[in-house]
């Protein structure tokens, strides 16, 4: 199961590794961003147009084309860690997490006994890897197989980001820089992010790097998400499907109308 997870073989092998974040419902888009050449696709519960049952389309979808989907919940509750562990989710990531406590406790959600309380009987989570383990495989291989991933963009996680990333189950931080930058006071205006929030991100980094976690951040193009390759990130998401039909369908109408290509003026 472990060598179906990409994003976990990417970080094995310390490759950074990029993926797709999808917002917008249907299996068809799922497939769609698979098929761009990353290692997964972040499929978002919590800002996203997805719904429980969309997760379930989507998760399979992705698993299909031999991608790993990952599934962004809307709250820190154990059942929606379950349901998307249950739908096969390769690994799952908590946004607004205040604490090393609600880490741990997160672990305990997703983790079977006797590492956690993860309930077990879901058919469906092996169909998701390939090839397919028997349920009792499924069982014995899954928490080492599967990511449990922490969002920190809060002032409460900033102040104890060290903690949070020493809890033992927890994989990535992944920074969320539009909520870090609300939280801290600081946010994004404009495209541009102000230097406090750059020292904030560079805070997270450092910590993973101090405890040997891995750490993730949102991009919102392929040039800034290659600047994060550079600057040591492990784990980049490189756009959203909203974001990409938007600003295609908006240049390829200005250039067929004589107008201008559309410049976000900023970083973000």
């Amino acid at each position: 199961m472990e060598k179906c997870n990409r994003l976990k073989a990417a970080f094995k092998l310390g490759k950074p590794s990029m993926g797709m974040w999808q917002m917008l419902p249907g299996a068809n888009v799922s497939r769609l961003l698979a098929r761009t050449g990353v290692d997964w696709v972040m499929v978002d519960c919590e800002h996203g147009n997805i719904d429980d049952g969309a997760m379930h389309e989507a998760v399979p979808a992705i698993a299909a084309l031999g991608v790993s989907p990952l599934v962004r919940l809307p709250d820190l509750q154990s059942w929606m860690v379950k349901r998307a562990l249950d739908a096969g989710a390769h690994g799952i990531l908590v946004p607004l997490l205040r604490s090393a406590d609600q880490a741990r406790e997160l672990v305990q959600m997703a983790k079977f006994p006797p590492r956690g309380k993860r309930g077990f009987g879901s058919p469906i989570a092996p169909q998701c890897f390939s090839p397919m383990p028997s349920l009792r495989d499924y069982l014995q291989e899954a928490n080492d197989a599967l990511l449990t991933m922490v969002q920190i963009e809060t002032q409460e996680a900033l102040d104890k980001v060290e903690e949070i990333a020493a809890v033992e189950g927890i994989d990535v931080l992944f920074i969320g820089p539009f909520d870090l930058g609300n939280n801290i006071g600081h946010p994004i205006m404009n495209g541009v992010m102000a230097p406090e929030v750059k020292a904030a991100i560079a805070k997270c980094h450092g910590a993973c790097r101090k405890t040997g976690k891995k750490c993730g951040m949102f991009a919102t193009s392929g040039e800034q998400a290659k600047l994060y390759v550079e600057q040591g990130f492990d784990m980049i998401s490189v756009l959203t499907d909203h974001t990409a039909l938007e600003h295609i369908a908006t240049q390829q109408f200005n250039v067929s109308t004589g107008g201008s290509t559309v410049d976000r003026g900023g970083m973000y």
